[in-house]
């Protein structure tokens, strides 16, 4: 309950970056992790999670991890750092794999890592976002990924659509903009979408694969 409050007030003073009123729930959660859960190799991977907030994906992940993977987050709000820090030092799934996991404060696009990654999972609200940053983040996702890995986001149904019908102006020409660019990612790699009703509110989790 405190990570919730905490969330809803960060998205009162910083909408813009948080995105949405409450934590994903453990069904966007699951549809999130689905292909780090079903992985195809015995030998370790890396996993990146980005925009994790409180952590109610994160905590999925931390509980699919196995010896020798790696789990980098980032983060860029210092308060959701300081709650995934308290998480890590206190909860035992994520005690157990503390060692294997590093917390970095800082833009995704900004984020230098020694090696690529099999899995990285996004909780950015890119909706929120200018529409070129959008298309800086998009490339940033898969700069980041290995030949073959996976891209999992998720996006909340009909926003787009909708906004697009609603809106005026400038704002409008943002929103066709970002649906131009994801549209176009999702045209090129996505390998499947999962719907999730079970959330607030219901969202799709779009899968993507470099190839």
């Amino acid at each position: 309950m405190k990570n919730h409050i905490a969330f809803f007030r960060q998205f009162r003073s910083r909408f813009e970056t948080t995105g949405a009123v409450a934590p994903s729930s453990r069904f966007l959660a699951k549809a999130m992790t689905s292909y780090l859960r079903d992985r195809r190799t015995d030998q370790p991977v890396r996993v990146l999670e980005i925009g994790p907030g409180t952590g109610p994906v994160t905590d999925s992940i931390v509980r699919l991890l196995r010896p020798g993977d790696v789990f980098d987050l980032v983060e860029l709000n210092e308060e959701f750092v300081r709650i995934l820090k308290e998480r890590f030092a206190t909860e035992s799934a994520w005690k157990a794999v503390v060692q294997q996991s590093t917390i970095h404060q800082m833009p995704i696009q900004d984020y230098q890592p020694s090696a690529p990654y099999d899995f990285v999972i996004s909780g950015l609200p890119l909706n929120n976002f200018p529409a070129d940053l959008v298309q800086v983040i998009s490339d940033a996702y898969f700069r980041l990924l290995k030949q073959g890995g996976i891209l999992s986001y998720f996006e909340y149904m009909y926003v787009r659509p909708v906004r697009k019908k609603v809106t005026r102006g400038a704002d409008r020409d943002r929103i066709v903009r970002i649906d131009e660019i994801l549209s176009e990612r999702c045209r090129q790699c996505r390998i499947r979408r999962d719907n999730v009703w079970l959330n607030i509110p219901p969202a799709w989790v779009q899968h993507l694969q470099k190839t």
